[in-house]
């Protein structure tokens, strides 16, 4: 089977966590090696492409009312999966979960805090909050940090469980 340089890095950023991705013309090679410029032929009119480098941290949190602090028997389970550029601080999200005792009430990344901790709301999530939940928000650098550490954790609260229903700490995927 073949598979694009595209989805390579892509395998890569799921798979080791923090990535080098750099983008050549059509090209993409991951951790931080860029293969050396195609040479263009004079008569060809075209000027010499120019490469682009972002870092990513991909992070991901397994939601359940067991991560609760104290913790709460329900049945809902979730996912958040996040990539934060570490370049522009850019935090971008899907959130995904069944199984809620109701409509979701209030969504939030929580920090800083260890995953025994609560901890107050670091980035608001507004908008519609069924599943699945996307969003992006701008962080500070000692926020990026608090994250990259894995200090956060992202909650979802119902009516019937006001403090939170399910939970689960944001780790860098490695």
């Amino acid at each position: 089977m073949y598979a694009s340089p595209l989805t390579l890095a892509l395998r890569l950023a799921s798979t080791v966590g923090k990535i080098t991705v750099s983008i050549l013309l059509l090209s993409v090679a991951s951790c931080g090696k860029s293969p050396a410029p195609p040479s263009l032929p004079a008569s060809s009119g075209l000027s010499a492409p120019i490469a682009s480098t972002t870092q990513l941290a991909m992070l991901v949190a397994r939601l359940s009312g067991s991560s609760e602090v104290p913790p709460v028997n329900v049945g809902g389970a979730g996912t958040a999966n996040a990539t934060l550029n570490i370049s522009s601080n850019v935090l971008t999200w899907t959130v995904t979960y069944s199984g809620l005792t109701g409509a979701v009430s209030g969504a939030h990344f929580h920090g800083p805090a260890a995953s025994s901790e609560n901890a107050g709301v670091v980035v608001p999530v507004s908008g519609n909050l069924a599943s699945p939940i996307n969003g992006t928000a701008a962080l500070t650098s000692a926020q990026a940090s608090d994250l990259l550490a894995g200090n956060w954790y992202f909650n979802l609260h119902t009516v019937a469980n006001p403090n939170g229903e399910i939970r689960g700490q944001l780790n860098v995927q490695r």
